[in-house]
């Protein structure tokens, strides 16, 4: 972990993000997608018309290792001040510390626009993930069981969540 920096997601970015996300698709249970997205899908993702939810790229020595996601948990009102964390990381890039220099990173930046909860909605097979939110100081609130289908399988969620302000 040289250099880590972050830099918000640019149009620029998407075919790297892209090429990340697809393979979590494609090899995991990480993410309940089950086919691989496009560019346009990815868009959607993680680029946002509300200033108040961003994404950034992680880079390492000025090469896209990851990205972090901030984006809304639900469109209602009363929803305003929770919003939703995402880590995804080259697998290369794994267990070296940079997720969670990722979810203080959006913390941080989630504090600057007044969000008081943060939910990481995560499969529950999704050790690796888990781990990093619990030492990231989230805590289990909620275990949907057999809620998504990928691979033959059924799977669980899980939700973890910090309340930050």
């Amino acid at each position: 972990m040289s250099n880590i920096k972050f830099k918000e997601i640019r149009n620029e970015h998407l075919p790297e993000v892209l090429e990340i996300y697809n393979y979590y698709v494609i090899n995991t249970t990480a993410t309940f997608h089950a086919h691989v997205l496009t560019i346009e899908e990815m868009r959607d993702l993680v680029i946002f018309d509300d200033t108040k939810y961003k994404s950034f790229v992680i880079e390492d020595d000025d090469k896209i290792c990851g990205y972090v996601i901030l984006t809304q948990h639900k469109k209602r009102e009363a929803y305003d001040r929770t919003a939703e964390v995402t880590v995804y990381l080259k697998p290369d890039f794994k267990g070296k510390g940079i997720g969670s220099l990722a979810v203080k990173y959006i913390e941080d930046f989630a504090r600057t626009k007044k969000i008081h909860v943060l939910i990481a909605t995560i499969c529950g097979d999704n050790f690796e993930s888990i781990k990093l939110f619990e030492r990231s100081g989230f805590t289990k609130c909620a275990h949907y069981k057999e809620v998504g289908h990928k691979f033959g399988q059924f799977l669980d969620l899980v939700a973890y969540h910090k309340i930050i302000s």
